[in-house]
C-alpha cells in the first residue's frame, strides 16, 4: 500500500471516529489535562508540579507508594489545580486500559508524560532473564501500554503532546546497564517513529534524556567517582528535567518534534 493510500485511510479513520463510529465532541473543555505516567516521586513529581503551576489539571500514575502519591495530590491542589491519581501496573496491559480507557475516551489528555521506569543493574554475562524482562516490560512495554490507550482519543481532537522520559544511558550505553540502555534507546525510537506517525494530526512527540540526577536511582552511586564526568560540575536536579518538559508540553514549543532532548550538564557531549 503506497504512502499516499495509507494516509488517506489514517486521515478518514480519524475524521469519521474509530470503527466507525461518528463521535464529535460539542463540548470544548476549557481545562488543560496532563497525564503524568509515574509522578510519584523524583522526576516525575517535579514534571507534575512544574505543569500543574503552567495550569494543567493533573491525572497521575502510580504503581505502589501510596503515601508519596497522595503528598504530590496535595500538592498540587495547593497550587490550585485538580489532581486524580491512579495505582496500576503499567506492564500489564489489561490494568492500564482498564484505569485508563474510559477517562480518555471521555476526556482526552491535552499532554502525556511518559516517565515509568526501573533499573535492574547488572553485567550482561551475569543478568538473568527476570531482571532483562522485568524492565523491558515496565520501561518500553509500559510505553505502549499507554500510548496505544489514549492516542485515539487524542488523534480524534487533533491536538496535544507527548513526552517521553528516555536517559542517556539510551544514548550512549552504560555497562551494568544492558537492559536499561535497550529500554530506554527503544523508547527513542519509538518516539521518532511515533513522530512521524502522527505529526500531521498536530501531536508534537519528543523526548528528554536526563543524565545523573538526583533521585532515589542516582542517591547509592559514588558521587566523588561520577562529579568529574559533568563538565557543569554537579548533578541534575528533578527542576532540570521538568523545566524542558514543560516548554515541551506548553504551547511555547511550537516547532520542536521527534526529537530528544539531553538534559545532562554535558555528560553525553
Amino acid at each position: 500500500m503506497g504512502t499516499k493510500c495509507y494516509h488517506c485511510i489514517f486521515h478518514r479513520l480519524t475524521e469519521v471516529g474509530i470503527f466507525g463510529r461518528q463521535i464529535r465532541y460539542m463540548k470544548e473543555y476549557t481545562e488543560k489535562t496532563a497525564l503524568v505516567v509515574g509522578g510519584s516521586r523524583g522526576i516525575g513529581r517535579a514534571i507534575a508540579l512544574r505543569l500543574a503551576r503552567s495550569g494543567f489539571d493533573i491525572r497521575l500514575t502510580y504503581q505502589s507508594n501510596h503515601e508519596a502519591a497522595y503528598k504530590v495530590k496535595s500538592e498540587i491542589e495547593e497550587i490550585g489545580k485538580k489532581c486524580e491519581i491512579m495505582a496500576f501496573d503499567i506492564s500489564d496491559n489489561d490494568a492500564t486500559r482498564a484505569a485508563l480507557e474510559k477517562i480518555s475516551d471521555e476526556h482526552p489528555p491535552h499532554v502525556v508524560v511518559f516517565n515509568s521506569g526501573i533499573a535492574k543493574d547488572n553485567l550482561m554475562v551475569w543478568m538473568t532473564k527476570e531482571e532483562w524482562n522485568s524492565v523491558i516490560s515496565v520501561n518500553l512495554n509500559g510505553f505502549y501500554n499507554v500510548i496505544n490507550t489514549v492516542l485515539f482519543p487524542m488523534l480524534r481532537e487533533k491536538r496535544g503532546r507527548i513526552v517521553v522520559v528516555s536517559s542517556t544511558s539510551g544514548q550512549i550505553g552504560q555497562a551494568g546497564q544492558v537492559n536499561y540502555s535497550a529500554s530506554k534507546a527503544g523508547l527513542i525510537g519509538a518516539v521518532k517513529a511515533l513522530a512521524r506517525e502522527i505529526g500531521r494530526k498536530n501531536i508534537f512527540v519528543n523526548a528528554v534524556a536526563p543524565g545523573l540526577i538526583l533521585t532515589d536511582m542516582v542517591e547509592s552511586l559514588d558521587k566523588k567517582k561520577f562529579l568529574p564526568l559533568i563538565p557543569i560540575n554537579r548533578f541534575g536536579n528533578p527542576e532540570d528535567v521538568a523545566s524542558v518538559v514543560n516548554f515541551l508540553c506548553t504551547e511555547e514549543n511550537m516547532y520542536i518534534h521527534g526529537q530528544v532532548i539531553g538534559i545532562n550538564g554535558g555528560l553525553a557531549i
